[in-house]
């Protein structure tokens, strides 16, 4: 079972230092959360993202359903040892995510918080509560989805999520939700946060196995409902909390509902911002009380050859680093800042090798870590 303890409370903020004990692993908190959508973090083995400093992980419940099938997943003994990931933490979503990303996400081409995928204001769309997205639909008792892969109908509601999550095996699950996107009116995400309201319970009489189960706030950039939604998630039981939907129209909007959502929730218990992590939002959301966030930028980034360093972000497609000698960062002591050159790795990115997509994935990850690890240290020293 999971046994979440806090160590240190800061004095300045709602920041805090904390142990969560799980039953393959600990995690020192707080901490992030990398992405491993299908079973494995991009370009690198599972005994690479240890040597990252990373300490628990994320899949993906909706695409590893599709492929290679949960039920594939169990047989092998479960999501820990399918991707050799023995005796260190894991987490699953539970497919709510793409109710958004799939649905309204991908009609309007825009993110958790839009000020990522600006648009003019005059060409905003506000969804209503009737509306539904083109590619899936959305009803009180789930949604219905076409299979990216096959084209096929898919369901997937509260029950279907806790089942496969269960199949799957990871340490912590999550109530399955509806993600809203950050173009919802009052009306539409009221409607949601009832959806998910229902959906939560449900997801708690089904569950059977000894699992953490968080349950997910939402409510969209409205105070009322998030008020609300934190008041209710909070009363049902669950083992922790995820801070879900949208969060706004830019990242202030997202500052404040954590302001509304932190103090409706048991202190005791650790809570996940789902889908945030940029580095200068960091430690502002340590500072709201935030435990966890998991979060694709340093995976993502490094795909598109950056690399994340104190001198800021490089871009390795530049012919300019080919002449550079140094490495990616002078004060990282990550193994490619060790071992490789920006002159090699920009060599790699331009001749699009695998292996620069490894590197920067290691650097950028082992970086991200590093920066949260002394947020870690400021907590315990007094300094936030």
């Amino acid at each position: 079972m999971l046994q979440f303890k806090i160590l240190k409370k800061s004095k300045k903020s709602w920041a805090r230092f904390g142990i969560l004990k799980t039953p393959c692993g600990i995690v020192e908190t707080p901490s992030l959360v990398p992405v491993a959508t299908q079973a494995c973090v991009k370009t690198l083995t599972s005994e690479d993202v240890l040597q990252t400093k990373t300490q628990i992980l994320i899949a993906n419940t909706f695409h590893l359903h599709l492929k290679p099938g949960d039920e594939i997943i169990k047989n092998n003994g479960g999501l820990h040892r399918f991707m050799n990931f023995n005796n260190h933490p894991l987490m699953t979503d539970s497919g709510g995510f793409q109710v958004f990303s799939l649905g309204f996400g991908y009609d309007f081409g825009v993110g958790k918080i839009l000020k990522y995928f600006p648009e003019k204001e005059e060409n905003l769309t506000i969804i209503e509560k009737s509306t539904q997205p083109k590619s899936l639909k959305i009803t009180d008792d789930g949604v219905f989805f076409k299979s990216p892969i096959t084209g096929k109908d898919l369901f997937i509601g509260p029950k279907e999520s806790i089942k496969i999550q269960e199949n799957l095996g990871a340490d912590i699950i999550f109530a399955f939700d509806e993600c809203t996107a950050p173009l919802v009116d009052f009306r539409y995400a009221k409607s949601a946060l009832e959806r998910t309201h229902r959906w939560a319970k449900i997801c708690l009489q089904t569950k059977k196995s000894d699992q953490a189960l968080f349950g997910i706030v939402q409510g969209s950039r409205f105070k009322k409902l998030r008020e609300k939604g934190a008041q209710f998630i909070n009363s049902l039981g669950f083992d922790g909390f995820g801070i879900g939907g949208d969060l706004g129209q830019k990242k202030e909007t997202m500052e404040k509902i954590l302001n509304w959502t932190i103090p409706y929730l048991d202190e005791e218990k650790p809570r996940h911002l789902l889908g945030i992590g940029y580095l200068e939002d960091i430690e502002n959301i340590i500072k709201r009380g935030i435990d966890l966030f998991d979060c694709t930028v340093p995976t993502h980034y490094a795909r598109r050859g950056i690399a994340f360093t104190n001198e800021g972000k490089l871009n390795l497609k530049y012919s300019k680093f080919l002449k550079q000698k140094m490495p990616l960062d002078k004060k990282c002591d990550c193994f490619v800042c060790k071992n490789y050159s920006r002159s090699y790795i920009s060599h790699l990115i331009r001749a699009n090798e695998v292996t620069g997509l490894s590197l920067l994935t290691f650097h950028n990850l082992y970086f991200f870590n590093t920066f949260v690890e002394k947020i870690r240290e400021k907590i315990k020293n007094g300094k936030i």
